[in-house]
C-alpha cells in the first residue's frame, strides 16, 4: 500500500503537469510522498526490523515535511 501511494505521486505530477502545459509540483504530490513514505518506514521499522531501510524513509519524511511548511510559509508570506 505504501509503495502505492509512493509511485502514484509521480502519476499525479504528470498530470498536473500536463495540465499546466509546465513541469509543476503539486501539494498532493507532497501529501502522497508522506503517506507512502510513512506507510513503508512503519513497515521497515516493525516488519523487517531493517536500520538500512527505516533511516532511509525517516530522511524522505524530513524532505517532505520541509517542502510543505516552506510552501505554507510562502502562501502566508504572499498573502500579506
Amino acid at each position: 500500500m505504501g509503495q502505492i501511494c509512493f509511485s502514484m505521486r509521480f502519476a499525479v505530477q504528470w498530470l498536473y503537469s500536463e495540465k499546466k502545459k509546465k513541469s509543476v509540483i503539486p501539494i498532493s504530490f507532497w501529501y502522497l510522498s508522506i503517506i507512502g513514505s510513512t506507510i513503508l518506514f512503519v513497515y521497515a521499522l516493525f516488519y523487517l526490523k531493517d536500520i538500512v531501510f527505516t533511516l532511509g524513509q525517516s530522511f524522505g519524511l524530513l524532505v517532505y515535511s520541509r517542502n510543505l511548511m516552506l510552501i505554507a510559509r510562502h502562501k502566508e508570506q504572499a498573502s500579506a
